[in-house]
């Protein structure tokens, strides 16, 4: 019979890390990589998801994805929250750099600014649908102030919707670049700030000669995580408007194609495809930073 003390002190910390280390590869396989795989193997079938027989047909789902244009048509819908992504770290970035000086109840801003990180993608969702609804709370607050006129139907306007779905995410999404900058800024030496300002330099100079370099590698990081967000955004635009009147996105359309119309080996295929482009698009990104560098 097996014991663990017949082994030596240096082999027992080895067989004591390696149990130890089995659950969570165990549930790292079953949970991430598993479904990973199977999803690969769905992707050549036309499986509907519910009947015990899978019919092989090989590439005939990608060659559907790729000959009709109306499953790519929809990465227009992501553009909005591409340039949202830049309105988000900007507002980030300039929130962080203020509240790393001095500032009176910068605790405070720094609770409102992260608050929304704290909140459930759905329950936010909930949130932004009463806020843009034809008698909700914008238009309340624009009547209030005289300016009736500017009153919309912010989610029937197909003019309109992507740029209100994509101001819902900016606010969600926001704080938690904010308190990353935050993070990178305040690890900035004092010394430093001291230095710059012996020799003159305002807050605009620190922020471009100091901040700014210092921060590079986060910023980069950032943006690479931001832009593919994007790409496969889902929740304030599901739970929202359900992917209606123009908001629908990529992984809208391939949860659809599963659920609504029962055809998951082709969804299977369209989640296999966004997983390539999320990927080649993370690469480029890479390659141009390292080229900057």
């Amino acid at each position: 019979m097996f014991r663990l003390s017949n082994l030596s002190y240096k082999n027992q910390r080895i067989f004591i890390i390696l149990l130890f280390s089995i659950v969570p590869v165990v549930l790292l396989f079953t949970f991430a990589y598993l479904p990973v795989i199977k999803m690969f193997q769905y992707s050549f079938t036309s499986w509907d998801g519910l009947s015990k027989k899978m019919e092989y047909i090989g590439f005939d789902n990608y060659k559907t994805i790729f000959t009709k244009p109306e499953y790519f048509a929809v990465f227009k819908v992501s553009l909005y929250y591409f340039f949202a992504t830049f309105v988000q770290m900007g507002l980030a970035l300039y929130f962080a750099t203020i509240l790393s000086f001095s500032v009176r109840m910068k605790n405070l801003f720094k609770g409102i600014l992260f608050f929304p990180t704290l909140l459930n993608g759905v329950a936010i969702g909930f949130i932004f649908l009463f806020f843009f609804k034809p008698d909700g709370t914008l238009n309340t607050i624009l009547d209030l102030l005289g300016l009736s006129s500017l009153q919309q139907k912010w989610l029937l306007n197909p003019n309109l919707i992507n740029i209100s779905l994509a101001g819902a995410s900016l606010w969600r999404y926001m704080g938690m670049n904010f308190i990353i900058f935050l993070g990178a800024i305040s690890s900035i030496g004092k010394d430093v700030y001291e230095a710059s300002d012996i020799d003159g330099a305002n807050r605009w100079h620190q922020f471009r000669h100091i901040i700014l370099p210092s921060i590079k590698r986060i910023l980069q990081l950032n943006l690479i995580l931001a832009i593919s967000g994007a790409i496969g955004v889902f929740e304030i635009p599901y739970v929202m408007t359900g992917g209606s009147n123009g908001s629908s996105t990529f992984v809208i359309q391939t949860v659809d194609v599963a659920f609504k119309y029962s055809k998951l080996g082709l969804a299977s295929a369209m989640a296999v495809v966004l997983l390539f482009i999320v990927i080649a698009v993370t690469i480029v990104q890479r390659i141009l930073i390292k080229e900057e560098d």
